[in-house]
């Protein structure tokens, strides 16, 4: 079985395009993208990385709630996310907010959702997607189901969503990929591998050398990806998205990641499981660093032009979580009206209980 095991990581080499230095090591397979895409690219994982520092300024303040920190991981969040169309539906993990943004979701409905307020759930029409999952993997069975709904209407477009390596732990996970490979659905999977399910580390979840060989038994495409280079994981998302529309089926994308931060700012303390010789080592793997030298090679990125997405980035913070703030609060006459269109008998005694209370 272990000769068994590491025959088919062999199968599953890490897919890489720029190295760690910034530099092409593989010419074949560089993404057919203009100068301003690539900028574009950069610029969101610039802003992505400012938008991550002030959420856990702002937790800390007491003025968000839940946040789970990305830093670390913007390449594969918003390298995945840029090889959709708008019209593809999105069913992200809770630390998966930064793809929603980039998909359409204002950014003070995302404070919002944090907040656990309702209207941070209230997608705009333009906005394909589900919010944010907190339970681990659910989301994987969700996405086979809209992959079929989207085949069975004949629509050429792709259910895409995301859980941790954690999340490859659950019975979620496997269902999700089984169904969605049985019918032959236009799904695409990412399990972003950033070493820790919480505190526990990715040898102690699974006996298995990859992530992406658990594709074989679901029968579908697999790949496992540099998940600090972002045209890595553009290239793959892209390539699965055209493979799905076509009719090929549903791909299962693992990139390796490590998220910098701490799993949530619930208490979770990473010092405690991670070494400083470990947060070294992915610290010179950090995507923002290799895909700037990259561009500033090509000459088409500078400090200025940084330090001007920096700018815009706390400026839109600033007004976003001040509509936040602005909203009216959530009421539970609020909760109670948006979970049922008709009111049980018991619900609604408790309505008018609640409405007495809040017209005071």
């Amino acid at each position: 079985m272990k000769r068994t095991n590491e025959k088919f990581a062999e199968q599953f080499p890490t897919f890489q395009i720029l190295n760690e230095e910034g530099k092409i090591v593989n010419e074949e397979k560089m993404p057919d993208l203009s100068e301003d895409e690539l900028k574009e690219l950069m610029t969101r994982m610039v802003y992505t990385r400012i938008l991550d520092q002030r959420s856990i300024a702002l937790n800390r303040q007491g003025r968000l709630g839940f946040y789970a920190p990305t830093a670390g991981q913007e390449a594969s969040q918003l390298g995945s996310q840029f090889a959709l169309e708008q019209d593809d539906f999105l069913l992200p993990a809770y630390r998966d907010v930064p793809q929603l943004i980039w998909q359409g979701l204002p950014l003070y409905k995302a404070f919002l959702w944090s907040r656990g307020h309702y209207v941070g759930s209230q997608m705009p029409e333009e906005v394909n997607a589900l919010t944010p999952q907190i339970i681990i993997g659910a989301q994987y069975v969700q996405t086979a189901g809209v992959a079929l709904g989207i085949k069975k209407r004949n629509e050429k477009r792709v259910a895409i969503t995301y859980t941790g390596d954690g999340g490859t732990s659950q019975g979620d996970f496997y269902e999700g990929m089984n169904f969605a490979g049985a019918f032959n659905a236009p799904a695409i999977f990412i399990a972003q591998n950033n070493r820790f399910a919480i505190s526990t580390p990715v040898e102690k979840q699974t006996a298995a050398k990859t992530l992406a060989q658990k594709a074989v038994a679901a029968g579908i495409e697999g790949i496992q990806v540099d998940g600090m280079d972002v045209l890595a994981v553009y290239v793959a998302t892209k390539e699965a998205r055209d493979r799905a529309v076509n009719g090929e089926g549903p791909t299962l994308i693992e990139t390796l990641t490590y998220r910098y931060g701490p799993h949530t700012m619930a208490g979770d303390d990473p010092t405690r499981y991670r070494t400083e010789d470990l947060d070294s080592e992915w610290e010179q793997k950090d995507p923002l660093v290799r895909f700037r030298k990259y561009l500033e090679e090509k000459g088409i990125w500078s400090e200025d032009q940084e330090n001007e997405i920096i700018e815009k980035a706390k400026a839109d913070i600033k007004e976003a979580i001040k509509q936040a703030d602005d909203t009216p609060k959530q009421k539970v006459t609020d909760l109670i009206s948006n979970m049922y269109e008709t009111l049980p008998a018991n619900l609604q005694e408790q309505m008018e209980e609640y409405k007495a209370k809040e017209s005071k």
